[in-house]
């Protein structure tokens, strides 16, 4: 009977030493998060004070040749452009200014908050191209790849931040569906199946970047009051950063110039 007893006595004493233990450990806990700087917490964007930056990609020199893409390796492909095919890198628009430019604020806008768009964000493959170019998500955003093409591609980002994968996709087959959970500017994105193809992601964790088209433009709205740093990347001739403040309901306009390599 002692024995059981004093079995029974340890038993009792290591699980009053387990809670204690576990009861500090809660409030270490507590008075860590209790110690967080108020400035941490994310905050909400006031879309009545939101501002707008908007702007144009211009190009000087010589307009680079662009690499014709050979597409014979896939009848299917190649049936889809009977004449010449290009790469879009290095495309240089008619009026002199640069489309497939992602341009997004790099720095000032860390603490704010900005939910997931619940709307998936869509590359398409048509003609075996990527269709956009270039485009942008934000972090854990649906990306819905879709094909429009009567053979097999296989879609394959090669992210340095992010989980990298690598998934085929037959004629017909229903769109895939995947997400990036880190910033990262920018994935590039290829088909193991047609090497000319090519497309890039950029990851943002807020909705404040835009793409400029055939007219070299671009806009961000709902950018809160501050300070920036506004970053564009293009593919081709490297990345520019310029700085900007914009105040309550302000609409600023910015240029951006690139030239050619070298030049």
């Amino acid at each position: 009977m002692r024995i059981r007893h004093g079995i029974w006595m340890a038993i009792v004493l290591g699980l009053g030493m387990l809670t204690a233990c576990g009861k500090k450990e809660a409030e270490v806990s507590e008075k860590k998060e209790a110690e967080t700087p108020a400035a941490t917490q994310a905050t909400a964007v006031d879309p009545a004070t939101a501002a707008t930056v908007t702007g144009k990609i211009l190009f000087t020199g010589e307009k680079p040749k662009l690499h014709r893409l050979m597409m014979d390796q896939d009848p299917v492909c190649a049936q889809r452009h009977p004449g010449a095919a290009y790469a879009e890198d290095g495309e240089v628009n008619s009026d002199g200014t640069l489309p497939n430019v992602f341009v997004y604020l790099k720095e000032g806008a860390e603490k704010y908050s900005f939910p997931t768009p619940t709307e998936a964000v869509e590359l398409d493959q048509d003609g075996c191209m990527y269709t956009p170019h270039v485009l942008g998500v934000q972090t854990n955003q649906t990306l819905r790849i879709l094909t429009k093409d009567p053979t097999t591609h296989n879609i394959h980002p090669m992210p340095k931040d992010n989980r990298e994968w690598n998934v085929s996709q037959p004629a017909g087959a229903p769109p895939i569906e995947q997400k990036f959970a880190r910033p990262e500017v920018m994935i590039p994105v290829k088909c193991n199946q047609h090497p000319w193809m090519r497309a890039y992601i950029g990851v943002i964790r807020n909705p404040l970047f835009a793409v400029t088209g055939k007219d070299g433009t671009f806009k961000i709205n709902g950018i809160p009051p501050g300070d920036y740093t506004i970053e564009a990347w293009t593919a081709t001739f490297g990345t520019q950063e310029l700085k900007v403040t914009v105040g309550p309901k302000e609409s600023k306009s910015v240029e951006f110039t690139f030239k050619q390599s070298g030049s």
